[in-house]
C-alpha cells in the first residue's frame, strides 16, 4: 500500500521504517528540509536501537521515501498517518501540529475527488480524533465524514527497542469512524498475525492513555512504598516485592511452572518515570479529567510522588555527608532509559539539576547523551568525560543515573570505593544489595542501620 506519514519524530520513523520492511510504500513528510534529505540518504536524526540499519534496508528496497511536499506524497496515497508531536503545556495536551496538519490535509482534500483515510498515530485524549479532527477536517475541506475516512491507531513503542515493539507488537488497535479506513487498517496490518482489536477513535485514545497511566501509577507507589521500608531500615524493598510477585494473581503456574510477568520490571523502585510518554501523558488526561469536573486525586499523587523522587537521592545525601557544598560526584547516565539519546523528562538530569543547587562539583558521563545535556546546562560546577572509568578515584560519591549496561563495570572497581570512601548511590538498582556489602551503598527502598 502506498502509505503517507507526517512527521519523522519517534513514532513517525519508526513506524514507517516498519511499515516499509513488510513490504509498504512509505513516503514520510517533514517540514525541515536537512532531515529530509538525510533521511533520503538513509542517516536518522534521532537515535534509536537498529534504525540507521533498517532505514538503509527498506531505501535500497525503494520502499521508503521523504519529502517536504505534503500534496505530492498524498498524490501517491489515499492513506495518510499523523504522528506529528503532541507535547504537554502547563499539564495541557498541546495540539497545535495536529491542528495545522490535519487543516492542510483537510485543503488537499477539497481539491481532490478521491477519498483519503485520515489516521491518527499521535498519543491524544479521547475525543480528539472525532470531534477536533474531524471539525477540522470538514471545515478546511468543505466535506463531510464519510467522503474522507478518520482512524486512531495507538502505538506502543518503547524508546531503545522501539523497532521489536512494533515488528513484533503485543496487540494492534484498530480505531475507526467508517468502514473503509477499518478496512484500510486492516490491510496495512494484514502481515502481523497478532491480537487486533477493533474499536471506535475515542476507545482507541482511551486505551492508550490508560496503558501508560497504569503503569506510571505502578511505578509511583512503588517507589513511595520503597521510601518507606528505605525509612524504617534493614528492609530490602526488593525482597519484598519477590514476596507480593509470588502471589499467583501475579504469577500464575501454567504446566507446573510459575510464570512471573514482565510487569514485574515496573515494581523496581527508582528515581521516578521520565521520557516522552508518562509525564506528559498523565498531566493530559488528568487535565481532561479535571475539565470534566473530575478530582482526579490518584493522577495527581502519581505526578506529585514522581515530582518528589529525585529529591529524595539529594535528602539521602545530604543524610549522610550533613553538607554537600564542594563535595565532588560522578554522574552515571543522563538519558531517561538506557539505548537512546533522549533526555525528555529524565530523573536522571532533575538530580544533575539539583546537585549543582547544592553547589556540587559533578562529573557527567551518557555514552549517547551528552551533548543533548550540553545544550541545557550551563554551570562551571560541571563537566562532561568520556572516560569515566578515570574518574572513580577524583570523587566523593558516584550515583547511578541511568542504567546503561556498561556501568555493570563499576563492580571491577570496588575495591577503590572502599579504600577511599566513596559513597555509591544506585538510583537504578543496577546491583543486588549482597553484592554492596563492603562499601558504603545507598538505594531506593534499602537502608542499613542498626535499629
Amino acid at each position: 500500500m502506498n502509505i503517507t506519514i507526517v512527521g519523522t519524530g519517534y513514532v513517525g520513523l519508526v513506524s514507517g521504517a516498519c511499515l516499509a520492511s513488510v513490504g509498504h510504500n512509505i513516503t514520510c513528510v517533514d517540514i525541515r528540509e536537512e532531515i529530509v534529505n538525510n533521511l533520503n540518504k538513509g542517516i536518522p536524526h534521532i537515535y534509536e536501537n537498529g534504525l540507521e540499519d533498517l532505514l538503509t534496508e527498506v531505501i535500497k528496497n525503494d520502499n521508503f521515501r521523504a519529502t517536504t511536499d505534503l500534496y505530492k506524497a498524498l498524490d501517491n496515497s489515499n492513506i495518510v498517518i499523523v504522528a506529528v508531536g503532541t507535547p504537554s503545556q502547563n499539564g495541557k495536551i498541546d495540539l497545535s501540529q495536529i491542528k495545522t496538519v490535519c487543516t492542510q490535509i483537510g485543503e488537499y482534500i477539497k481539491s481532490n475527488n478521491k477519498f483519503i483515510s485520515v489516521i491518527i498515530k499521535s498519543t491524544v485524549i479521547p475525543t480528539t480524533t472525532d470531534t477536533f479532527v474531524k471539525n477540522i477536517i470538514e471545515k478546511s475541506s468543505g466535506k463531510k465524514l464519510g467522503e474522507f475516512g478518520l482512524g486512531m491507531n495507538p502505538e506502543f513503542l518503547k524508546e531503545g527497542d522501539a523497532i521489536n515493539d512494533f515488528i513484533y507488537p503485543d496487540r494492534v488497535v484498530i480505531g475507526f469512524e467508517d468502514e473503509t479506513t477499518k478496512h484500510i487498517l486492516e490491510e496495512i496490518y494484514s502481515p502481523w498475525n497478532c491480537s487486533k482489536m477493533y474499536v471506535n477513535t475515542r476507545t482507541a485514545e482511551m486505551i492508550k492513555y490508560t496503558n501508560n497511566t497504569l503503569l506510571a501509577c505502578i511505578i509511583s507507589i512503588n517507589n513511595e512504598l520503597a521510601n518507606i521500608a528505605t525509612e524504617i531500615g534493614n528492609i530490602d524493598y526488593n525482597n519484598v516485592i519477590d514476596g507480593v510477585i509470588s502471589d499467583k494473581r501475579w504469577s500464575p503456574t501454567i504446566d507446573g511452572k510459575t510464570i512471573t510477568p514482565t510487569i514485574a520490571s515496573y515494581f523496581t523502585p527508582g528515581a521516578g518515570f521520565g521520557g516522552s510518554c508518562f509525564p506528559k501523558d498523565v498531566q493530559a488526561i488528568r487535565t481532561q479529567g479535571e475539565t470534566l469536573g473530575l478530582k482526579m486525586l490518584v493522577t495527581n499523587a502519581v505526578l506529585e510522588i514522581n515530582d518528589n523522587q529525585p529529591k529524595q537521592v539529594i535528602n539521602s545525601l545530604i543524610k549522610k555527608f550533613g553538607n554537600l557544598n564542594d563535595k565532588r560526584a560522578l554522574l552515571l547516565g543522563l538519558s531517561f532509559k538506557p539505548e537512546t539519546d533522549d533526555i525528555r523528562e529524565s530523573s536522571a538530569l532533575k538530580i544533575l539539576d539539583l546537585l549543582l543547587k547544592e553547589e556540587v562539583k559533578v562529573i557527567a558521563h551518557d555514552p549517547l547523551a551528552i551533548e543533548h545535556t550540553k545544550k541545557i546546562f550551563k554551570n562551571s560546577n560541571l563537566e562532561f568525560t568520556q572516560t569515566w572509568i578515570s574518574e572513580i578515584s577524583n570523587v566523593d560519591l558516584i550515583i547511578i543515573g541511568t542504567n546503561w549496561s556498561e556501568y555493570k563495570n563499576l563492580k571491577d572497581h570496588l575495591s577503590i570505593l572502599k579504600k577511599q570512601n566513596i559513597v555509591l548511590f544506585d538510583t537504578k538498582r543496577l546491583f543486588e544489595v549482597n553484592e554492596m556489602n563492603e562499601i558504603d551503598y545507598l538505594t531506593f527502598g534499602y537502608f542499613k542501620n542498626n535499629g
